[in-house]
């Protein structure tokens, strides 16, 4: 095989670039970081920008410039925000990855359903983070801690309201058990909870993972809401998982259910969310993710509600990162040379 272009998207650090050139000698990095920025700021959403871009530097570059870039390229490692006209100006491009875990990232691009490969950081992102923010979120609710800003702000405590209960024993369903919902049943078993959860496809006589006690396939999602005090969403975003969890999910819920997703907005039917709270059935809601979350804030509803927190898309946010995005990268990137098969390639029909 001849030399490949990789072209390098993303503001990923030297020391990243190395790693990929490491790989082959037959490997030629084109360095496009932060070329596209100005392009970035132009066709995404200014809310979109604010969050992700920032003010950062980048260097000045033509449209001439980049378009030639793209055109030899046949490799492209991308971030998020990605381009949404990669396809059309790159007639080379054999293989996209992606850093980031969500397929759902490139539903506005022309690679979405395109014949070119894409290949997703899907269970390699921060996990073990994203495991902890479900758990503090669990813990937040169950001992009341809410109710304590209410306090604050009023100088005046009520002690009668807070009526904290134990997570022990209590009972967990993680709606999508892949890898990051397989963390999260390791550490609330840990805790002493009793994890169930729901896959898209569950094959008969397969060992559980670590944590569950049982995992069901998706139909079944309702009888486990109803088993469980807890509930963590986890799963991707896809035609099948929009609105997952709307009015039945939540009328098969217990009352006093903590609800968390750390996944996408759109797996959650917020009218019906608004609607579960103002019925009271809900003790608590950590959101991670809501609907439109790059485009615009959250829904005002659910912001002014004292039982909903709201983060913005920071579970994976860690001091010791244990992303293994480049890594796959690296490991498809030989497997590519090789011309043997890519891990975690997207498969538009299933949406991920």
């Amino acid at each position: 095989m001849e030399s490949v272009e990789v072209l390098v998207i993303p503001q990923v650090s030297d020391e990243v670039l190395q790693r990929i050139q490491n790989v082959d000698c037959r490997v030629k990095i084109v360095d496009a970081r932060g070329w596209f920025d100005v392009e970035l700021r132009a066709t995404w959403p200014q809310w979109t920008v604010d969050r992700y871009l920032g003010a950062r530097k980048s260097p000045a570059t033509s449209l001439e410039e980049r378009n030639h870039a793209l055109a030899s390229a046949q490799i492209a490692l991308t971030g998020w925000p990605p381009l949404k006209d990669l396809r059309a100006r790159a007639p080379r491009l054999k293989w996209v990855h992606e850093l980031p875990a969500g397929a759902s990232n490139f539903l506005n691009t022309d690679l979405w359903g395109s014949d070119v490969l894409v290949t997703t950081s899907r269970g390699l992102t921060n996990r073990r983070p994203m495991a902890e923010y479900v758990l503090a979120s669990f813990l937040h609710f169950a001992r009341g801690l809410h109710l304590s800003y209410r306090d604050q702000k009023r100088h005046r405590f009520d002690h009668q309201t807070y009526d904290p209960v134990i997570v022990r024993d209590k009972t967990v369903c993680v709606v999508g058990a892949g890898g990051i919902g397989q963390e999260v049943a390791k550490l609330c078993a840990a805790a002493g909870m009793r994890v169930v959860g729901t896959r898209r496809q569950v094959a008969s006589g397969a060992p559980l993972p670590p944590g569950f006690v049982r995992l069901e396939s998706s139909r079944l999602l309702h009888d486990l809401l109803g088993e469980s005090e807890f509930v963590a969403v986890c799963c991707p975003w896809t035609k099948e998982t929009t609105h997952l969890i709307g009015r039945a999910a939540f009328a098969a819920m217990k009352t006093g259910t903590v609800l968390v997703n750390i996944a996408r907005g759109e797996i959650i039917d917020e009218e019906a969310l608004l609607h579960a709270l103002a019925e009271g059935k809900l003790r608590g809601v950590a959101l991670d993710v809501y609907v439109g979350e790059f485009e615009h804030p959250p829904e005002s509803r659910l912001w002014d509600d004292g039982r909903v927190v709201i983060t913005p898309h920071v579970s994976a946010a860690t001091d010791v990162s244990e992303h293994r995005g480049v890594m796959l990268f690296c490991e498809n990137l030989t497997r590519y040379l090789e011309g043997l098969p890519l891990e975690n390639v997207i498969d538009w029909e299933r949406g991920y």
